[in-house]
């Protein structure tokens, strides 16, 4: 029986790499069209969005959102949630509507197909070379000009050990936010880690629990708050990850 349950696992994960890899071969002469000028970003994030859509229902996922907030339309927001699973960048852009970048890790760049727009559509960081972690901050304030949102997973990667429930909060987000007078919308994932964690014979098709959380407004604070605003966000997801409202 174990060795039927690692199989099976074995050939889930080789389906979430087609299905991640599939849509973007049939769309590609169309993606690759939406990201040859700034202004069409837009165009790109809606067939993101399909993208993400084909993945999560194709691997058997149930999204249920419960929201504390709907986002208006043409605001910028500094969207943050937890950090478990590659199916997280999914599900943020399942949930969200309002077009938005991730800044994320630079290595992903080097997965095939994948990385040749991802590297071209989001702010890249390499966490161990300090003028990398400089250059995000002109980066997002490139794409909050032209009216875009930003996403950031705040525990800056996924918990090695995965009896973490949240990892401590980096500040970056935090900043960027307080900087460019832009609210934070948290939002707790539940089930990502049980779904599809990064141990690879796991994983099961199954419902994926979201709160969408009241945004937290910026345009008071200055740079001194920071490590105020990253721990009262912090609790707040926290807080939804122990006692589930959803």
């Amino acid at each position: 029986m174990k060795l039927l349950k690692k199989i099976l696992r074995f050939l889930y994960r080789i389906w979430f790499y087609i299905l991640l890899a599939l849509p973007i071969v049939v769309m590609f002469p169309v993606l690759v069209i939406s990201i040859l000028r700034q202004e069409w970003y837009p165009f790109f994030f809606r067939l993101a969005r399909i993208w993400a859509t084909i993945i999560l229902f194709g691997m058997g996922f149930c999204p249920i959102i419960k929201r504390e907030e709907h986002y208006k339309k043409g605001q910028s927001y500094m969207f943050v949630a937890n950090h478990t699973s590659m199916t997280d960048v999914m599900l943020m852009l399942y949930v969200t509507k309002n077009p938005f970048v991730f800044v994320g890790k630079a290595e992903l760049a080097k997965i095939p197909l994948f990385g040749f727009f991802y590297k071209r559509t989001c702010i890249l960081v390499d966490r161990k070379n300090p003028r990398s972690r400089r250059d995000v901050f002109a980066r997002a304030q490139n794409k909050l000009n032209q009216g875009l949102s930003v996403c950031i997973f705040p525990e800056g990667g996924v918990p090695g050990d995965e009896r973490i429930l949240l990892d401590t909060f980096k500040d970056g987000a935090f900043r960027l936010a307080i900087e460019h007078h832009i609210p934070i919308a948290p939002m707790t994932f539940h089930d990502n880690k049980e779904r599809f964690s990064y141990t690879f014979f796991s994983g099961s098709p199954g419902k994926m629990r979201v709160k969408v959380q009241k945004s937290i407004p910026t345009d008071t604070l200055s740079l001194e708050d920071k490590r105020m605003l990253n721990s009262q966000v912090r609790n707040v997801i926290l807080s939804e990850l122990e006692n589930p409202t959803v």
